[in-house]
């Protein structure tokens, strides 16, 4: 097997990034951008406008603006592969990684295969309906595009992140409504507390999302009182998903250290595992922030690390 610096598994603004600097630094990475696991580019190659991300004032569409991290990362070096990393050993003083087709040895590996939104099985969220089209799982991603400013939204959850959604929408929808299959929020006490006396934001409890409807977009979304049975469809401009996400770990076979929810635990203020020369960018070690900047932030820290952990070791 052929023998390389640093391997890099997962793509994204965190792999992208840690690919530009660690190829400018002539480390020659090696980048499973994914397949089967999800799209190269990760979670932004679903998201339609990005209007958050520096330097581009008039904003850009997700895949646009990972096509060109892409071809900055090619443009120093970067070798990427379109495979699925299938498996890994990290037990060995040279790690190995296995893809779909090819296999490495590694001096060190980068880990950015991000996390995955949950997503209810709802007529009208799936892919190829009204997904990107009005329904999001990512509120601070997408709150403040146009389609959903001045509109009535809708938000499914009842966790500290359904509240800090619902909330965050309230800066730009004419009303926000929570939907909650149960008759009290799992919220910490003082979260729920500022939600339901939020005056922009309408519980509606025991109830679930029947179907999301329109045309274009989202114009309307229907519920159900699980209590009472009674069905109720009102317009509306957008529904976002609150219901948690899965960091994709599973290829790691429990050699890292995760933390109770599944993320990759990292030295503090690093990106360090628990593993020598095994680093973790973007948000498959971020539960907080999952953001692309703080993405594309951490695969730099991640690249700059990997950099200084070789050289300790004698590779240059």
């Amino acid at each position: 097997m052929d023998k390389k610096k640093v391997v890099i598994i997962g793509s994204g603004p965190a792999g992208y990034t840690a690919a530009i600097y660690a190829a400018r630094a002539r480390l020659e990475p090696v980048m499973f951008e994914g397949f089967f696991s999800g799209p190269s580019g990760g979670q932004l190659m679903t998201t339609t406008d990005v209007e958050n991300f520096p330097g581009f004032p008039e904003g850009i569409s997700g895949p646009e603006l990972m096509d060109l991290f892409k071809k900055q990362a090619v443009r120093f070096g970067t070798v990427c592969l379109t495979e699925d990393v299938v498996s890994v050993d990290l037990k060995k003083d040279i790690f190995e990684v296995r893809g779909n087709q090819s296999k490495f040895l590694a001096h060190s590996i980068i880990i950015s295969t991000g996390a995955t939104a949950k997503r209810l099985d709802i007529p009208g969220t799936r892919d190829n309906e009204f997904w990107q089209k009005g329904v999001s799982a990512c509120a601070v991603c997408d709150g403040a595009i146009p389609i959903f400013r001045n509109k009535d939204l809708f938000v499914i959850g009842g966790g500290d992140a359904a509240c800090e959604e619902a909330m965050y929408l309230t800066k730009y929808a004419s009303k926000v409504y929570l939907v909650h299959r149960r008759d009290e929020l799992r919220a910490s006490k003082i979260m729920a507390e500022r939600t339901i006396k939020h005056p922009k934001i309408e519980i509606l409890w025991d109830s679930v999302v029947e179907s999301v409807d329109g045309e274009n977009v989202v114009s309307s979304v229907t519920t159900k009182n699980l209590k009472t049975g009674e069905v109720q469809k009102r317009a509306a401009g957008g529904l976002f998903f609150a219901v948690g996400h899965v960091p994709n770990t599973a290829f790691l076979n429990g050699q890292v250290d995760l933390w109770e929810n599944g993320y990759i635990k990292v030295v503090p203020g690093t990106t360090q595992t628990n593993i020598p020369g095994v680093f973790a960018a973007g948000d498959v070690q971020d539960h907080v922030y999952r953001q692309a900047i703080s993405a594309a932030g951490t695969g730099c820290m991640a690249a700059l690390e990997a950099e200084r952990y070789l050289s300790t070791i004698g590779i240059e």
